[in-house]
């Protein structure tokens, strides 16, 4: 059973005394949550303090990004091995706001994604449509799209780093981003199904090992009717990261969900009783 995995992406949020004050308190809460694993992405600039703060808990940190390019007259970007430098599991690699903000392509996305895999990160790699594409019915085409580097554009050992990390995809409708609307749980799910399904042509295996997190504007709120569904395996919070009673509770409840996961497929695997 895939454990639940709730991160949160703390965009370009953040201050030193704000930060210690957000870090304990999920240090305190979320270390006893059977079934689901949680880690936070911030800032490069506050790494250090989340290795500091973090380092033998049960939380994992990570970057939002990282560089395409390795090294090198690149000023200002900041590299894989940079980051994996201070502890990070994980980074964020073509999230729609870097799309939309820098341009950044499907090639460069992959570029990224390559150099993550290879410093030993592992990366949440994002996919998502605009509400222009999913009103134009191009939804999965887009999602589709932005999948084929990861599914046949990686060779056989950047795959096989893949499945060794752990590779996370997120999905995240571009349109419910930071606007407190969010696909329903089951148009969410149908996406995931098919991100799966899209995984499963090149490696069935992996297909059914890798967590896909929904990203869009998920909160207490909605957490439960998303989490339950068969192919979320999880979240990857923005607004709901920054608050510390929310991203305990979205945790508290993909361990529930996941624990009623767990129950329903015990029973389903149980003989049945003749009588």
């Amino acid at each position: 059973m895939r454990k639940k995995l709730v991160i949160g992406n703390w965009k370009l949020h953040g201050s030193l005394l704000e930060n210690q004050g957000l870090l304990n308190r999920l240090k305190q809460e979320l270390h006893h949550l059977d079934g689901v694993d949680a880690a936070v992405c911030l800032p490069y600039v506050y790494l250090y303090q989340a290795q500091s703060a973090l380092q033998g808990s049960a939380i994992a940190w990570g970057a939002q990004n990282v560089s395409q390019f390795t090294e090198g007259a690149y000023t200002s970007c900041i590299s894989a091995k940079m980051v994996a430098e201070f502890g990070c599991t994980y980074t964020i690699v073509g999230h729609s706001e870097r799309r939309a903000l820098k341009l950044e392509s499907n090639q460069v996305a992959t570029k990224r994604l390559l150099n993550a895999l290879h410093a030993g990160l592992t990366p949440i790699f994002c996919v998502g449509e605009t509400l222009d594409e999913r009103d134009g019915g191009m939804a999965e085409l887009i999602v589709r799209n932005q999948m084929l580097n990861v599914v046949y554009g990686l060779d056989n050992e950047a795959f096989a780093l893949a499945k060794k990390l752990n590779m996370v995809i997120a999905y995240e409708p571009v349109w419910a981003i930071g606007t407190g609307e969010h696909a329903t749980p089951e148009q969410a799910q149908r996406m995931h199904a098919f991100i799966r399904m899209m995984i499963a042509e090149r490696d069935r295996e992996f297909s059914e090992q890798i967590r896909i997190l929904y990203g869009g504007s998920m909160a207490p709120k909605n957490a439960e009717s998303l989490l339950i569904m068969p192919d979320i395996d999880g979240g990857l919070l923005g607004r709901a990261a920054l608050v510390a009673e929310d991203f305990i509770d979205t945790c508290r409840i993909a361990s529930h969900c996941w624990q009623q996961q767990v129950k329903l497929k015990a029973q389903a695997q149980s003989p049945a009783v003749v009588v």
